[in-house]
């Protein structure tokens, strides 16, 4: 079985598929060696890592060189987060999709909020995205690639159920493969959508959204980490950094210091 359908059964299995979110290839490593099945990226930590916030700051290129490093390091499949897909342009989007497939990715987060304003992207441009870059990985081998597409109502919006059901459905009839919904914590709101949709629902852990044995009962197929290892990963190295200089003492380090993970 390859990786992309190896991917793509990951999501129908009675299992929920908890995905980590890697931002650098170390962080990859330590993911994979840890024994997760698979790997996604988080677009904030890899961002962050790189010295910028957040919101397609940095080059597309950049994104490129990382995946390609983190996939031939690897040996589970890896997902991409290519946040609204790195231009307002169509077409570029699209040709942006396939090039992540074409470096050994096996799926895409592809979200639906303004990178250069606030508020979603306009639910007819949206789908028409969609089904472009569908249509170009379909047509360039890659029809078990996994479009996961994020939905940002649960941020953006006061009363975001039935727009974010609207928008879930549409997005399945223009080919995402499932559905993305970060900020949705609500019990009910969770079994409504999943009862409304006919694709896996992806849901992303926040402080009151944790367990994955709930959430597994509940019907959701993939729960991610999303940048809360990245951000406690930062924290610690904050903290250990502000504590020597204070201490002018480096013994703290050595606490629980052993690194076990292998590299090449």
């Amino acid at each position: 079985m390859n990786k992309l359908v190896q991917f793509k059964a990951m999501h129908q299995s009675d299992e929920l598929l908890f995905l980590p979110n890697a931002w650098d290839l170390l962080s990859a490593l330590v993911l994979e060696q840890c024994g997760f099945k698979a790997i996604g990226t988080t677009s904030w930590g890899v961002a962050n890592a790189m010295g910028y916030k957040d919101g397609e700051n940095i080059a597309f290129g950049d994104l490129v060189t990382l995946t390609k490093r983190i996939i031939s390091t690897v040996n589970i499949p890896v997902t991409v987060d290519i946040e609204s897909g790195y231009s307002n342009d169509i077409k570029t989007v699209a040709d942006n999709a396939l090039r992540i497939a074409e470096l050994g990715a096996t799926g895409i987060n592809f979200e639906d909020s303004l990178k250069n304003g606030s508020g979603l992207i306009d639910i007819y441009k949206q789908k028409k995205s969609i089904e472009k870059i569908r249509h170009l990985l379909d047509t360039n081998g890659y029809s078990d690639f996994f479009i996961n597409a994020r939905i940002d109502t649960y941020f953006l919006l006061e009363n975001p159920l039935e727009e974010t059901v609207s928008r879930a459905n549409q997005y399945i009839e223009s080919g995402a493969n499932g559905i993305f919904v970060p900020g949705l914590a609500q019990y009910d709101d969770i079994k409504m959508i999943v009862e409304s949709i006919d694709a896996p629902l992806n849901l992303m852990s926040l402080p009151n959204l944790t367990d994955v044995e709930s959430l597994n009962k509940l019907g959701v197929k993939r729960f991610s980490i999303g940048n809360s290892l990245s951000d406690g990963t930062t924290a610690f190295i904050e903290q250990q950094s502000h504590q020597i200089l204070t201490n002018k003492n480096t013994i703290n380090l050595y606490d629980n210091c052993e690194v076990k993970t292998t590299f090449a």
